[in-house]
């Protein structure tokens, strides 16, 4: 139920995500999510593409420093409350939420939020007892 997403770092400067998106659109890869993050100095461009491997090549080919991680993907009821059911879930665990993002899904009145998570095995674990519904690689990704 881990997925993996590619953090891409990248000066903090207009117009420096371009190059690495614009790589990658080039080579076929699609981009299904992403999430940017700024520090003073630098950005964190985290992607989950179509194909991690062949994506973390080109980008190191091209430059530019490129981390895998491990997230989780919940898909979530897209209304009022959605996420906060997901996060009542984890309440009173211990689990902790280093980061997260969301975006809409093709099905209809759902979301994905993808989770970064400090145990992501226990995470996963909690979810699935509370009945939270975890998307794999494959049903992310497919188009």
């Amino acid at each position: 139920m881990k997925i993996t997403q590619l953090s891409v770092f990248v000066e903090n400067a207009p117009g420096h995500i371009l190059a690495p998106c614009r790589a990658l659109a080039d080579a076929g890869v699609n981009l299904r999510a992403l999430s940017l993050a700024d520090a003073q100095q630098y950005g964190i461009l985290r992607m989950i593409v179509s194909n991690w491997q062949e994506a973390a090549k080109i980008l190191e080919a091209q430059g530019f420093r490129v981390k895998a991680t491990e997230v989780v993907a919940v898909e979530v009821a897209d209304r009022p409350g959605g996420m906060a059911d997901v996060l009542g879930a984890l309440e009173g665990t211990g689990i902790n939420i280093e980061y997260m993002f969301a975006f809409p899904y093709e099905r209809a009145d759902k979301a994905i939020l993808i989770f970064r998570f400090a145990d992501p095995d226990a995470a996963i674990a909690r979810l699935q007892t509370a009945g939270i519904n975890l998307l794999a690689s494959a049903e992310l990704l497919a188009k």
